[in-house]
């Protein structure tokens, strides 16, 4: 195995002998109160007399734990059911507090508040509950192993909020049963932050504890907290029927007369059941589901990109608990999974071990086949089961062992990826990530026919490689730097994940200076850059690359960075009929560069433009161009109730004094808001782009455009009782089609309740 023999590798284990640091805090009792509370923003019940006070004092950011500039007072308590909290947010101009009705988790430029709560003391987790001024929620999982924060997850939990005429207040109740905690214990002991963001010239973060920078562990310095005696999870149950209706038309669209529509009628029942086994273990399950895409996907341009387009995960029950199979390398991306019959998924967490299960069938079969230059999408018209399982085990708050499966299979295909990781956090400043895979891999010797170049010759009946990733990271006040290397050999796959280059192998060495200030004119400046190169497992060179980027955080909520880029990479290969990459490729140098503008002028208006130019590579037709691309996008909340959303990417390409190629896409959304349950949004999603037949070899088509609409009508209770009705439609156009004309329309409704037992 290649990466324990690296010199990297071996310096890296040595550090580990470094000690950790870990912060430690007196913890707050928690009172216990008697119960019958109502959630509506009031809070004139008698029992908020006898709840904890805990003031949000700190300018966390952009200030340094300097005091805050607005006056915040939370208070906690709890009955044996609910952990309750309220908020009196003060303001000097209540007129200029910005909050807007949104759908749930839209609100986070929004004036808010906020709840952190790491229910294991463990440092790893963190529940994040968020309510803005009028009451609109936003709750995510914060994982300090990946450093990443999902807004994904969805509990249902209750608030209120009110604008009063000094600022606000907010009134939250989480259930006890929504949380994972040891029961076992008779005493909790929690970590708890109170946040409050106050977005004005700047975005601040208030906070009611101090953050220290040095320390990059933010859920490590959270408050601890002490209560909940003898709170019980029980074993909750919640059963989700669900109905979805629907009529499809379709059509093939012809130059002189378009065939009749088709109609496809579905009415389709389903069920969606959790289960709390313990209150350490979770299990979800899913029967014919309803695995439609409500909501249309963010446009992307495709337009010379060599790799397969990664889009978000947007299926509760792929998002439920999704943080459990997260690992240090993409081998998780459950939109490979597209239509299932059913699906079961068992989470759990005991003391220092978590273990996830998830396993599903799926009628279709669908994965990316990668490339070391490119990549391609796979599709066997084949019923498959898959399954993903993941186990970690934190044997102290500094070392983390860990274990992932993905299994993939049908009739004359499999895919079956095995590998442990760790993650070592030598001092708070310091960690080290690693991770190991193997792959066994077979697929249908007729599928290679359906494909060209490099794909065709990635397919086998029996492939067998392994994968490996190993990173050191230091990250302080000002100051962090970082070396990773990555490699997969020839015959790795990873068909569950989001893995579109293989046969590669890459190092990357960065780092970062930032400077802090209180002035009106900056508060932030940030100078970044790194070097990377990679090749083949042959040892060919694929692509070296040089970046560095300034950065300046300023007044308006503004951010603009400039970044220069050197680029050395091949093109397509001259052979199609051969993998070998040197003899066989041309070299370019791209130079390029980038710029990034956003600002919020006013409140409910967000502005963000970002540029690059230079040369690119014309990876269609082997050469170098010149490229530049523009995307703006703007936000305008007209009203607290309407929002217009814009987004447009222009991109365009040239060679030899000619176009090569021009695209356009724009994606536009008008939304109203009649409340924190209901809304209704019209999204117009438009592509058009030409492309040279005079400057691209082969055949091209001259000009394509595409424009889908959906209108979108929306009622939830909460996020598992709700009813959606829309209507959708695609047109397009080409060389043969000269005006834009509809090839599919369809109308569904889809109603789900919650029962919570």
């Amino acid at each position: 195995m290649p990466v324990l023999k690296s010199p990297l590798f071996v310096s890296l284990l040595l550090l580990a002998g470094l000690p950790a640091t870990l912060s430690a805090a007196e913890p707050l009792s928690i009172p216990h109160v008697a119960p019958a509370i109502v959630i509506d923003a009031d809070l004139n019940e008698p029992q908020w007399q006898q709840a904890r006070e805990m003031p949000i004092i700190y300018d966390t950011k952009p200030g340094e734990n300097t005091p805050a500039p607005v006056k915040t007072m939370a208070r906690v308590m709890e009955d044996g059911e609910f952990f309750y909290i309220s908020f009196v947010a003060e303001d000097p101009d209540p007129s200029q507090i910005r909050a807007f009705y949104r759908d749930r988790d839209k609100m986070w430029d929004d004036d808010s508040v906020g709840i952190k709560l790491d229910t294991y003391h463990d440092s790893k987790l963190a529940y994040q509950f968020f309510v803005n001024a009028l009451g609109v929620q936003g709750d995510a999982i914060e994982n300090e192993i990946t450093k990443m924060e999902s807004a994904a997850w969805d509990g249902i939990w209750q608030s209120a909020g009110k604008i009063t005429a000094t600022g606000y207040q907010i009134e939250v109740a989480i259930p006890l049963r929504l949380l994972n905690f040891n029961d076992r214990l008779d005493l909790q002991r929690w970590k708890l932050e109170l946040l409050r963001f106050y977005p004005r010239d700047v975005r601040h973060r208030l906070s009611s504890n101090k953050i220290e920078r040095e320390d990059p562990c933010w859920i490590c310095q959270m408050q601890t907290i002490e209560g909940f005696k003898g709170a019980r999870q029980g074993n909750h149950f919640t059963l989700v029927p669900s109905l979805v209706m629907g009529v499809e038309q379709q059509r093939e669209v012809q130059p002189q007369q378009n065939s009749d529509w088709k109609s496809d009628r579905n009415i389709e029942p389903s069920l969606d059941l959790k289960w709390g086994i313990t209150p350490d273990i979770s299990l979800n399950a899913t029967l014919n589901p309803d695995f439609s895409q409500i909501e249309a996907d963010e446009a992307q341009v495709s337009m010379n990109d060599t790799f397969a387009l990664f889009f978000d995960e947007k299926r509760p029950f792929f998002l439920d608990n999704a943080d459990y199979f997260s690992s240090p390398l993409d081998l998780v991306y459950t939109r490979n999974v597209s239509s299932p019959d059913a699906g079961l998924k068992l989470t759990g967490r005991v003391d220092q071990q978590s273990f996830a299960i998830f396993a599903a069938n799926d009628k279709d079969t669908t994965f990316i086949v990668p490339g070391n230059i490119s990549s391609d999408l796979g599709y066997i018209n084949e019923k498959s089961d898959n399954a993903v399982l993941r186990y970690r085990f934190d044997l102290d708050p500094k070392l983390s062992l860990g274990w992932i499966s993905t299994l993939r299979s049908s009739d004359d295909y499999h895919n079956y990826v095995h590998g442990v990781d760790l993650k070592y956090q030598a001092t708070a400043q310091d960690k080290v990530i690693a991770q190991l895979l193997h792959s066994d891999s077979a697929y249908p010797q007729a599928l290679a026919a359906q494909f060209a170049g490099e794909a065709k010759l990635r397919l086998g009946d029996d492939l067998s490689g392994v994968g490996q990733y190993l990173a050191y990271e230091h990250e302080s006040r000002s100051f962090g730097w970082y070396s990773r290397y990555l490699g997969y050999s020839a015959e790795f796959r990873a068909d569950m994940g989001y893995m579109p280059q293989t046969d590669w192998t890459k190092q990357v060495h960065g780092a970062s200076y930032q400077w802090f200030s209180d002035t009106q004119w900056w508060n932030n400046i940030e100078l970044r850059g790194d070097w990377d190169i990679s090749h083949s497992q042959a040892g060919e060179l694929l692509e070296k690359e040089a970046e560095a980027e300034l950065i300046v955080h300023g007044p308006l909520q503004s951010e603009v960075s400039l970044m220069l880029t050197e680029r050395d990479r091949v093109g397509s290969r001259l052979d199609g009929s051969r993998l070998v990459v040197d003899a066989n490729t041309q070299l370019f140098t791209e130079q390029t560069i980038g710029t990034f503008a956003l600002v919020q002028p006013w409140s409910g208006v967000y502005i963000e433009v970002e540029t690059e130019m230079g040369d690119k590579l014309d990876f269609r037709n082997n050469r170098l161009g010149e490229g530049l691309e523009i995307a703006p996008e703007i936000r305008w909340n007209a009203n607290i109730h309407a929002q217009v959303a814009l987004r447009h990417t222009y991109r365009t390409l040239d060679a030899d004094d000619a176009e090569v190629f021009t695209a356009n896409l724009t994606d536009l959304r008008l939304s109203y808001q009649f409340s924190v349950r209901s809304f209704v949004r019209l999204a117009l999603i438009y592509s058009d782009i030409t492309q040279n037949p005079l400057n691209n070899q082969g055949v091209v088509t001259e000009r394509e455009k595409n424009l889908g609409t959906q209108l979108l009508y929306s009622y939830k209770l909460n996020p598992q009782t709700l009813f959606f009705a829309g209507y959708s439609d695609h047109a397009y156009s080409d060389d043969e089609i000269q005006q834009l004309t509809r090839d599919d329309r369809s109308v569904f409704l889809k109603f789900s309740y919650a029962w919570m037992l």
